[in-house]
């Protein structure tokens, strides 16, 4: 069962930059996608941003929700399965709880229910 650690989140004014990361117990797997959803009070789960990777051969693949192109910048670590999803240029409407999830097998991948494994949430406040 593989658990998600993550860290970072905050609170920060409008414009500001803050860093999220999502580290896996198990990094076993030759492939996986690893996802940051967003969850705002009153409204649904949504895709931010996902990265696929693949170790052999090497592949990484970035997806972005239309909302966060060009602010926000995911990357992973193929040493251990990682995630970490840079946000700069936030906004007020980007305060949410964020979520890392992740599988090994996903076909869409800003899609929440793709994924099995989920991590426990951080908080994003812009104010």
């Amino acid at each position: 069962h593989v658990q998600l650690v993550e860290s970072g989140g905050g609170s920060v004014q409008a414009g500001g930059s803050l860093l999220l990361s999502c580290e896996a117990s198990e990094y076993t797997y030759n492939h996986y996608c690893m996802g940051w959803f967003r969850q705002a009070p009153g409204k649904e789960r949504e895709g931010v941003a996902a990265v696929y990777a693949a170790i052999r051969p090497d592949d990484v693949r970035s997806y972005y929700a239309d909302s966060v192109g060009g602010r926000f910048t995911i990357s992973s670590d193929n040493a251990k399965m990682t995630a970490t999803l840079e946000m700069n240029s936030l906004k007020p409407e980007d305060t949410a709880m964020y979520y890392c999830a992740a599988d090994t097998s996903i076909v869409f991948p800003l899609r929440r229910n793709e994924y099995t494994y989920w991590g426990q949430g951080t908080q994003v406040t812009v104010s």
